[in-house]
């Protein structure tokens, strides 16, 4: 039998070739990561309390299970409550897994109150978790007014500062009066959370209405309940905290009539997701599922712990699939109560 040798310059030609072409093996999610840094954007301006103190404090723990170990940094994006970071990171943002949210959860419900610029859909996000389930609250500051509870703010008007008006800072207080009839003034446009207790310890607003009992325990705020600085008037969530004294009511007794309180529920549903973060829904499965797998890892790190016992933060975690669960039931509220709901807010 006759065998053709292929001549040798032509043989490595032929492997030459081969070896310029492109290779069909997938990049694993280790080479992947490898010295890319991850960027954690953070809904609000700094200084925001629980909001940027979690991801400041997960950033250097997190990093040591991601495979690859990629570099992690934190990074402030302020805008109309935290719609601005959630476009950003839908439309703008690598799909590739280096961008990552971490925004304040009552962003998620602007699409479905129709806000403007709300142009995202949180139920595609890939959730990742949440270090902590918290409820919000509303509260005074009693140098600057008289107003001890939620009956006498049905009294008497009180100032309160907002991010923004779709942001929880600016919904429930507006919610509150429409439909508990309480007098809260709302003035918006602060950065974040940090400056509206700014513009409270200055006297420039009198109250905030919406940020997190997790929140008001934490850093520099830590000391106010215990020195009756402030008075918390009312809880926000769908159901009471057993951390919040008992007699502080829950919003949603407020409410009038079955309906009212159904629309309370909607605006208060976020309230379960506590700190909730994502990642944009382009980014590939197994790099989503990588990050999932680090982030519980994170969770029960003892130097996660330790920074968040500095900062006087909570730890009570949220899955991925629960968080998941909660965003796609937001969006499966009954029709009814959210176009109520919306019409509950006509300014926004």
């Amino acid at each position: 039998m006759n065998v053709r040798r292929i001549p040798a310059a032509l043989a490595i030609g032929i492997l030459g070739v081969l070896a310029a072409l492109p290779s069909t093996r997938a990049e694993t999610v280790e080479e992947f990561y490898r010295g890319k840094t991850i960027k954690m954007y953070v809904g609000t301006g700094p200084g925001a309390g629980a909001v940027s103190g979690y991801p400041m404090a997960l950033a250097p723990v997190i990093r040591k299970y991601i495979p690859g170990n990629p570099n992690l940094v934190v990074s402030h994006m302020p805008g109309a409550g935290g719609i601005k970071a959630a476009t950003y990171i839908e439309r703008v943002a690598p799909q590739d897994g280096t961008a990552w949210g971490f925004i304040t959860r009552g962003f998620m419900l602007a699409p479905l109150l129709k806000l403007p610029q709300a142009d995202f859909e949180p139920a595609k996000f890939n959730w990742i978790g949440s270090p902590a389930r918290t409820v919000s609250m509303g509260l005074v500051w009693n140098a600057h007014t008289k107003v001890r509870t939620i009956q006498d703010a049905m009294r008497e008007e009180v100032v309160v500062g907002a991010t923004s008006i779709a942001q929880d800072t600016g919904i429930y207080p507006r919610a509150l009066n429409q439909i508990a009839g309480t007098k809260f003034k709302i003035v918006t446009g602060y950065a974040g959370l940090g400056a509206v207790d700014i513009a409270l310890q200055r006297g420039e607003v009198q109250g905030k209405v919406g940020s997190t009992w997790g929140s008001l325990n934490s850093g520099s705020s830590a000391h106010w309940v215990k020195d009756k600085i402030v008075t918390v008037l009312v809880q926000l969530g769908v159901k009471k905290s057993p951390d919040i004294p008992a007699e502080v009511p829950l919003g949603l007794d407020l409410a009038r009539t079955p309906e009212d309180r159904q629309v309370l529920e909607v605006l208060c549903a976020p309230g379960a997701t506590g700190y909730p973060s994502f990642m944009g829904p382009g980014v590939p499965r197994d790099r989503v599922e990588a990050i999932r797998r680090a982030y519980v890892l994170a969770m029960k790190d003892p130097d996660f712990a330790e920074a968040l016992r500095k900062q006087s933060l909570e730890l009570d975690p949220i899955g991925a699939d629960e968080l998941t669960g909660i965003v796609r039931g937001i969006y499966a509220m009954p029709e009814a109560a959210v176009t109520r709901a919306r019409e509950l807010l006509p300014s926004l």
